[in-house]
């Protein structure tokens, strides 16, 4: 068999680049929402929370908190892509989306070295986030972002120091207000910390919620 002249050559190897990089670009837009904040996620992500919105409202239902909306952050998701949900449950569907920040652990503070897998942990000086499922409790003044936090009382084994932890929700001016995948979203000391614009949003949803919210974190 004859080889490839020199030019030729080295246009196929550049259509064959070019083909592998539009598939990953293909595949990751499938998965995941890359618009603006408050956009919904593809349809793969739609189902997947919509298995979780079965469990969380059931649960919300139980211990009498709201039941027109909860709040869900998927830390399996990739940090630099949106994965903190506003689900509404009348509609079955996500009704916002943000990034959100997670714990860095033994990283840097304000890097993103664990932006495709977060480490997780209930320890106290962990500086990691905690999984599982949270009562938005008390609106308080917080020196970051747009200076209003929200208690967080964990309900499982997995996330019950949060309070001891001063793990609460809150803007950080470091997150942005649009993806940045291939970077990560920067980490912070657990919190899950959101845009600033994010967390007025969040914000006005929670003043007028009447019962309390569930915030859910998964991994």
């Amino acid at each position: 068999m004859m080889p490839f002249p020199p030019k030729l050559a080295a246009l196929f190897f550049i259509l064959i680049s070019c083909s592998s990089y539009e598939n990953n670009e293909l595949k990751k837009q499938s998965l995941f929402s890359t618009n603006a904040p408050g956009n919904d996620p593809a349809v793969a992500d739609i189902e997947r929370l919509r298995l979780y919105a079965k469990q969380a409202e059931a649960f919300c239902t139980s211990k009498k908190l709201n039941t027109d909306f909860y709040i869900i952050a998927d830390l399996s998701i990739h940090s630099g892509l949106k994965r903190f949900f506003i689900w509404d449950f009348k509609k079955d569907t996500v009704s916002y989306s943000c990034l959100v920040a997670h714990g860095c652990s033994t990283n840097l503070w304000g890097g993103d070295y664990s932006k495709e897998k977060a480490v997780t942990s209930n320890q106290n000086e962990s500086h990691c986030s905690s999984v599982g499922k949270y009562i938005i409790g008390e609106r308080g003044y917080s020196n970051w972002g747009i200076n209003v936090k929200y208690l967080m009382h964990g309900q499982e084994s997995t996330n019950n120091n949060a309070l001891k932890r001063e793990i609460v929700l809150h803007g950080w001016e470091s997150v942005p207000d649009e993806e940045v995948f291939p970077s990560g979203t920067p980490e912070g000391w657990g919190c899950p910390a959101i845009s600033n614009y994010s967390m007025r949003v969040v914000d006005s949803k929670l003043k007028t919620a009447g019962n309390k919210v569930l915030l859910w974190t998964v991994q």
